[in-house]
């Protein structure tokens, strides 16, 4: 009997992480039992660009290798993530006459609603671009807002949505496929790095009350707001843990090995003053948070979300960050924690959220958030009947 393997791939800017899961039951629904992990040194990136093609598929292999040494199987295909700086979404409305004679609503009064919305985006907002997610946002009906993630079944003339659509570089898509195809594995689909790592960070509580999610990369900062269950706002700021270690080198005098071990507590002592480190460590996420606060600000969230900020990646494991955040975002803050191990047990570092999360979307998806549906147009064999797969939203 075959086995109902997932496999996500996430390539970030310092390391590629591997996670292997397998659903055996229904218990095994919502997270899915980890099999196997692998990781390799992340090469040929920067702020989430590919740089030289070849490192990026010789650091997959690498990564690949691992996982299937520990996992005892051959991987031939996966999901992958796509994060940097290229990653940007942007809303629109929509509005289509309801079909119908007798004003019912349907399925297809939802593709018209939702194509329109698509057609309404400036040719600046898309140009050299690639819509990896579209998620309706909200409905009315004849003018009028309706409390329900769906109208359908309802009765009027016309319909109204609003859309987020979640983009990135077509080009940057098309070199990472490319990358991950070189290195012998089928890309099936891909998807939004912030939104991968959700699946796995953030409760369903967390998401309809209003959170927001911030990954402290190595090189970028991605946040995505969610409200009402479902993503409201993403954005990917070019700051990252890493320059928290150049400001510690360049600040204590000490190579880039101390101070990325200074950064996260591994050296301590009196040999360095903690009043100074703590100014330098301090002055750059004071920049993050800023970042943070102006798109809250931006998208008329500030100070508005019950369920606060919710801190994952490398970056998220330096000292105080939770009461900085707090302080700066006037917020409640939290480190993100990674559900499972391979022991059953809860992990501490969220870094690995996305990859997990890539392997949930593999075997549920998530029917809100749709995916492009035409990778296969832009990579090479991808898909491979998976083409209309509709994905239900986890909690």
């Amino acid at each position: 009997m075959a086995r109902n393997i997932s496999v996500g791939i996430d390539i970030g800017s310092h390391q590629v992480k591997v996670v292997v899961s397998e659903r055996i039951n229904e218990k095994d629904k919502d997270f899915p039992k980890i099999i196997a992990t692998g990781y390799s040194e992340s090469k040929g990136l920067r702020h989430g660009y590919i740089i030289n093609s070849a490192d990026v598929t010789e650091s997959v292999k690498e990564a690949i290798a691992q996982t299937e040494k520990i996992a005892k199987i051959k991987i031939k295909n996966a999901f992958i993530s796509i994060g940097g700086v290229g990653l940007e979404s942007v809303t629109d409305t929509g509005s289509a006459i309801v079909s119908r004679g007798d004003g019912e609503i349907t399925e297809l009064d939802i593709e018209k609603v939702q194509e329109a919305a698509r057609l309404q985006l400036s040719q600046a907002a898309i140009i050299n671009r690639k819509i990896l997610h579209s998620i309706p946002l909200s409905y009315k009906v004849d003018g009028k807002d309706i409390m329900s993630n769906s109208p359908i079944g309802m009765k009027g003339l016309k319909l109204d949505c609003k859309m987020l659509f979640i983009t990135c570089l077509e080009q940057h898509l098309n070199d990472l496929i490319a990358a991950v195809e070189e290195a012998d594995i089928d890309v099936i689909d891909a998807m939004a790095t912030p939104l991968a790592g959700s699946l796995v960070s953030l409760t369903k509580a967390q998401k309809m009350a209003g959170c927001v999610l911030a990954n402290i990369g190595a090189e970028t900062v991605s946040v995505v707001i969610f409200e009402n269950g479902i993503p409201y706002s993403l954005e990917v700021f070019p700051i990252g843990s890493t320059d928290i270690t150049n400001d510690i080198a360049l600040g204590l005098r000490v190579s880039l090995e101390e101070a990325e071990s200074i950064k996260l507590g591994a050296i301590t002592g009196t040999q360095f003053p903690k009043k100074e480190l703590d100014k330098i460590v301090v002055a750059r996420l004071s920049d993050i948070f800023d970042l943070i606060e102006a798109h809250l600000k931006k998208v008329n969230k500030n100070g508005l979300l019950p369920a606060g900020i919710i801190l994952t990646g490398g970056g998220s494991s330096i000292h105080t960050i939770e009461e900085l955040a707090k302080a700066a975002l006037k917020l409640p803050s939290k480190i993100g924690t990674f559900p499972l191990s391979q022991d059953g047990k809860p992990v501490k570092d969220a870094s690995w959220s996305p990859a997990y999360g890539l392997t949930i979307w593999g075997f549920t998806g998530d029917s809100r958030i749709k995916s492009s549906g035409d990778i296969s147009a832009i990579g090479k064999k991808i898909w491979r009947g998976l083409h209309n797969m509709v994905r239900p939203l986890l909690p």
